[in-house]
């Protein structure tokens, strides 16, 4: 497996391709995805092998963005199988790469470990102190393409609904990120309702 080369592709692909108006779904989207995933696999004692598969899988699992908006992890797949041959990955190593992808389709499915390290990398974000900067980029590139709320209020109330299903699969990332998640939670509550809930 050619890591470093399949890298420097897909980021200079992203770079030049991507759409300006994904103000969530960009560059920078994958990279934190990908800096995640190095975290929680080195928190979760992944190396080797797997750990690059991970790392591939994170570069790739929005890049069908350069292809269609919705369904974009089915595009994602469509081009690893298209691109990743010439990377040197057999077969198998793309099987396990394509089923770590899906999974983050939501609501998310993981059932093995590399699966919920990529899904719980995905979502990082929702337990960070950046949660609100992000969540809003999300609220933009949604009013881009007429998705869902229009209002801040129904915005708000979509993040209630999202962080109150939204469970982290892995230990460290619950170790590390629900606390935070649960605050930015309250948060929300407080800028609706003016007080704790």
């Amino acid at each position: 497996m050619n890591y470093n080369g399949v890298k420097s592709f897909i980021l200079e692909k992203l770079r030049q391709e991507l759409s300006p108006t994904l103000y969530y779904h960009d560059l920078n989207h994958t990279l934190d995805v990908l800096h995640s995933v190095e975290r929680l696999a080195d928190l979760e004692n992944v190396t080797g092998e797997d750990l690059v598969l991970l790392q591939t899988a994170s570069l790739f699992h929005d890049a069908g963005m350069l292809r269609t908006y919705l369904c974009h992890e089915q595009a994602s797949v469509e081009m690893i199988e298209e691109f990743l041959p010439h990377f040197g990955y057999n077969p198998p190593q793309i099987a396990k790469i394509n089923k770590m992808i899906m999974t983050t389709r939501l609501p998310q499915s993981a059932t093995g470990s590399l699966e919920q390290i990529l899904c719980d990398a995905d979502l990082d974000y929702l337990g960070r102190d950046d949660f609100f900067m992000i969540a809003h980029r999300l609220k933009l590139e949604w009013a881009v393409k007429n998705i869902k709320p229009t209002t801040l209020k129904e915005w708000y109330l979509l993040q209630i609904s999202f962080l109150t299903a939204h469970r982290y699969f892995t230990k460290s990332a619950i170790e590390s990120r629900e606390a935070k998640k649960q605050e930015n939670l309250h948060q929300i509550h407080e800028i609706l309702n003016g007080q704790p809930k």
